[in-house]
């Protein structure tokens, strides 16, 4: 329970008391003035009545606001909650965003990659075709300098050999 609750019940309570200590004095009737008419009624009553039609408003006040704020907080609640779904859907499509993004530009860094694969492929195989031609060349030149050296070798042979010196 809350304080003003319990302030409120211990209220009434003084108020019963009150009531039930001078009852007597509550039924004793007397002359009232309402400014139209004058009554014979007791004046005890009459105060208990107009405090008791006091507190059925106030209750029925409070109820009033009570259900106010309930409905108040009751469309709060659901504004946050469309307000939820919207930032996640949001983020969702950020997401997606961010994927597709992501997913292209990996397309086009494989596509670079790929691209320079191929070129530095080009080069090694004009770099091995250069270097089996210059290899065929070295080749022809040493068989060439050896077929020299033999001739020279062979004519050297037949060639008189003269006086020792």
């Amino acid at each position: 329970m809350s304080i003003r609750s319990i302030v409120l019940i211990v209220a009434l309570l003084l108020v019963a008391a009150f009531v039930a200590l001078n009852l007597e004095e509550v039924f004793r009737p007397t002359t009232l003035n309402f400014a139209f008419a004058q009554v014979q009624a007791p004046m005890g009553l009459v105060l208990l009545g107009m405090l008791c039609v006091l507190l059925v408003l106030f209750l029925l006040l409070m109820v009033f606001n009570q259900t106010a704020h309930l409905i108040e907080v009751r469309r709060i609640s659901r504004e946050a909650a469309d307000q939820r779904q919207l930032a996640d859907k949001a983020e969702t499509s950020r997401y997606m965003e961010l994927r597709e993004y992501l997913r292209v530009e990996l397309a086009r860094i494989e596509e670079r990659q790929q691209a320079r694969t191929d070129a530095l492929q080009q080069q090694l195989e004009r770099s091995q075709a250069e270097l089996a031609r210059l290899l065929e060349q070295t080749g022809n030149s040493l068989s060439a300098s050896l077929g020299e050296m033999e001739d020279r070798l062979e004519r050297q042979e037949r060639l008189p050999r003269g006086p020792a010196v």
